[in-house]
């Protein structure tokens, strides 16, 4: 089971601070079903804890659940005249890779479901 004061500890803030206990907890959650999901298990193996913990840091880092405004993506086009710049959404950019980026540590774990 993952610790909300051992993930506040890995993201650098203090345990007393409870200003952001939803989101953190919402990272940790989303994390630990699409692991679920993935490898078709019911508890998280010992095995996977540290990859889990990555997994939601590299969630809230990126996602930033509980704030009002999503931060800019990356730029997809730039327009010279007229002066125009289009970015990519993060969120949608960003899922795509948090899987991919584990998939490694996750498929050791995958039972396979008919």
């Amino acid at each position: 089971m993952l610790e909300l004061s051992k993930f506040k500890k890995l993201i650098g803030m203090a345990v007393t601070d409870i200003t952001k206990d939803i989101p953190l907890q919402f990272a940790l959650d989303d994390v630990q079903d699409v692991i679920f999901n993935y490898c078709n298990i019911a508890e998280l193996p010992k095995g996977l804890e540290t990859t889990a913990y990555r997994m939601a840091i590299d969630l809230y880092r990126n996602e930033s659940p509980g704030e009002e405004s999503t931060p800019l993506g990356t730029v997809s086009t730039i327009s010279a005249g007229d002066t125009s710049t289009s970015f990519k959404s993060p969120t949608t950019e960003f899922k795509d890779h948090l899987l991919k980026d584990y998939k490694a540590q996750l498929k050791r774990y995958r039972k396979l479901v008919f």
